[in-house]
């Protein structure tokens, strides 16, 4: 079952997803609802994000994303809770992001993209961070990163090469305040896509 609002939904359900239009995204992050999938919970809710290039219409919604950097957030909820959730809220994200030769090839390249996830839901370090829209409350997290090289041949767009970082991660929300969640997932978008820091300024060719 998709969210659609309706008041027959559970309130804390219908309250998760509400606090998800609270969340503080940074403007070179698009995000909008797409389909969840089904049949993974009672109840489920996704949005997709993506990096946006110059020049990129401001108004469409990443449902099916092309460009190189995107993911998507999705929130399952089981009144009932799920014995390996340990909760009832749970949160699946997903993200892909071109990087340069010289990152894919770092050894450490997973540990790094791991910590980026890690320390913006703030685990393992007491298990809950600070983000702009309050507290975050995280329990039994877990997930892989892959880097992969894609070689193209014959006629087809695109660069000789190309590499890509993939993250995927699950964790269960305590409350139903999910905006901070939402934030936390932007913010290893942000990274994994090369976006300088909030308030930084990257300079132009000379």
């Amino acid at each position: 079952m998709t969210s659609s609002g309706a008041p027959t939904e559970p309130a804390d359900f219908r309250a998760a997803v509400a606090s998800l239009h609270a969340a503080r995204i940074r403007p070179e992050i698009e995000v909008g609802p797409i389909r969840p999938p089904q049949r993974l919970a009672p109840y489920s809710y996704a949005v997709g994000a993506e990096v946006r290039a110059g020049g990129d219409d401001p108004d469409e919604i990443p449902v099916d994303s092309t460009g190189s950097s995107f993911g998507r957030l999705i929130v399952l909820y089981d009144p009932a809770g799920q014995e390996a959730w340990n909760g009832t809220m749970r949160m699946v994200a997903f993200i892909q992001a071109e990087v340069e030769a010289a990152l894919a090839m770092d050894p450490l390249l997973p540990e790094v993209a791991w910590s980026w996830l890690s320390d913006a839901l703030g685990v393992p370090a007491g298990e809950t961070a600070a983000g702009p829209s309050g507290p975050i409350s995280v329990t039994a997290l877990g997930g892989t990163v892959t880097s992969t090289t894609s070689v193209r041949y014959g006629d087809i767009a695109g660069p000789p090469r190309a590499h890509q970082l993939e993250l995927r991660a699950s964790w269960t929300a305590g409350g139903t305040e999910l905006g901070g969640h939402l934030e936390a997932f932007c913010d290893v978008l942000s990274s994994a896509s090369g976006l300088p820091p909030v308030g930084v300024t990257e300079l132009g060719p000379a």
